[in-house]
């Protein structure tokens, strides 16, 4: 049975702009960090799945990087444990840390590898335990306030941050032709686990793999101005200076900040994409017009 003319010259139009992408790409890494609406919406969850899978398809090196915060939570509140969060960071505690570990490096991440697999990629599920991928160190707020003498540090527990990423693993099953799916936990000198922040582990995981792109997906539309527009396009100059005039705040800063560290270190440009938007990835990377907002080392000459 025939496609309908208009169909088939959109298919053809589609895959003709696609071409020189895919040419471009060819044998580059990829790191993605997947979250928010695209990882609990169904249709969503497939659409990514099967982006990923194309992209290895056609020669590129997929690496994810995935959250679960709300997964956590709805796990805690089932076991009767409130959820703390201080400064946009949850406490973790021993007991929550076994939680955190449940979730992340067991449910969530083979639930994406599954996912992967089922649309005919081949995923393989890491943590940063594994291969001691990831090193972390506790990671300790301050708080400065005008009533206090001096400044308050906070322990929030089995919170951590990057100190280093030894690659060799991600590496060995690229090169193996397998999709690596990350979760953010990360192991100290002492031994103990620790919860990154996954925009973080991904920000390193593309420094350290000098990757083409690293693309963060969020439940926005990407990085919008003081009048609600997307920004399209912007040099860490400029994302400078949006900092400074408090157009980039809240929880937007930090992926902002991981970004730019990535672009400065090496990583040829990040991007900001709308995970509710289905295909991002593929619109992000294979179109002329892309989604989302580019974040690229210094503006275009």
């Amino acid at each position: 049975m025939s496609l309908p003319a208009e169909r088939a010259q959109n298919i053809a139009r589609v895959l003709i702009e696609a071409l020189p992408y895919i040419r471009r790409f060819s044998g580059k890494t990829m790191v993605i960090k997947y979250g928010g609406n695209a990882m609990v919406d169904q249709r969503l969850k497939d659409g990514f799945a099967r982006d990923v899978v194309l992209m290895k398809l056609v020669g590129l090196n997929p690496v994810i990087v995935h959250g679960g915060g709300p997964q956590i939570g709805a796990l805690l509140q089932r076991l009767g444990k409130a959820s703390e969060f201080v400064q946009g960071m949850r406490v973790t505690d021993s007991e929550t840390m076994d939680v955190v570990e449940m979730v992340l490096g067991g449910l969530v991440n083979k639930e994406i590898v599954n996912l992967i697999n089922r649309h005919g990629g081949s995923a393989v599920g890491l943590t940063g335990k594994d291969g001691d991928l990831i090193r972390a160190r506790k990671l300790m707020l301050r708080r400065d306030a005008p009533e206090l003498a001096v400044p308050e540090i906070i322990d929030l527990g089995h919170v951590g941050e990057v100190e280093s990423i030894d690659a060799e693993v991600v590496h060995m099953l690229v090169g193996g032709n397998f999709i690596p799916v990350i979760a953010p936990i990360g192991v100290c000198d002492d031994g103990l686990s620790y919860n990154i922040n996954a925009d973080l582990v991904a920000g390193k995981v593309a420094e350290v793999l000098q990757a083409e792109k690293l693309l963060l997906l969020t439940n926005t539309a990407g990085l919008l101005d003081q009048d609600g527009e997307l920004i399209r396009d912007l040099d860490v100059a400029r994302v400078n200076a949006l900092i400074d005039s408090g157009v980039i705040q809240g929880g937007m800063l930090p992926k902002i900040r991981c970004a730019v560290e990535a672009v400065q270190a090496g990583v040829k440009a990040a991007h900001i994409l709308d995970g509710r938007v289905e295909h991002a990835v593929m619109l992000d990377l294979f179109t002329d017009e892309g989604v989302g907002t580019l974040i690229r080392p210094r503006a275009p000459k």
